[in-house]
């Protein structure tokens, strides 16, 4: 098993299913994406160039997106917590989870790298 695989596995509820849950959507939206184990936490890479990680930190799972001062939609979702340059979308329970957003955030942080 892989370290970024190990550190998801080994988080505790319900920050386990949150991480899966992001990981299916991801992968599953954006096939060339490659998950790497850098910084300590799993982090997205397309090609690369670094996407976004998914981080257990303070009670919640942070979905970093490292050009997120870039990301034009659901502002109103995303959270720059004294950043300039991430943002990122949090989420302390699976029910949270809005997956139409989550995607088009998702999408629209994608476009950022072509």
């Amino acid at each position: 098993m892989n370290p970024a695989e190990e550190y998801i596995l080994n988080q505790s509820e319900p920050y386990k299913t949150i991480i899966l849950h992001i990981q299916i959507l991801v992968e599953s939206s954006i096939p060339e994406i490659e998950m790497k184990y850098k910084y300590k936490i799993p982090f997205y890479y397309l090609g690369d160039k670094p996407f976004c990680y998914l981080n257990v930190s303070k009670g919640y799972v942070d979905v970093g997106f490292w050009k997120g001062n870039q990301i034009s939609i659901h502002l109103d979702h995303l959270i720059t917590d004294g950043r300039k340059i991430m943002k990122s979308l949090r989420y302390t329970d699976p029910k949270e989870i809005n997956d139409k957003v989550f995607l088009e955030v998702l999408k629209n942080a994608q476009g950022l790298y072509h």
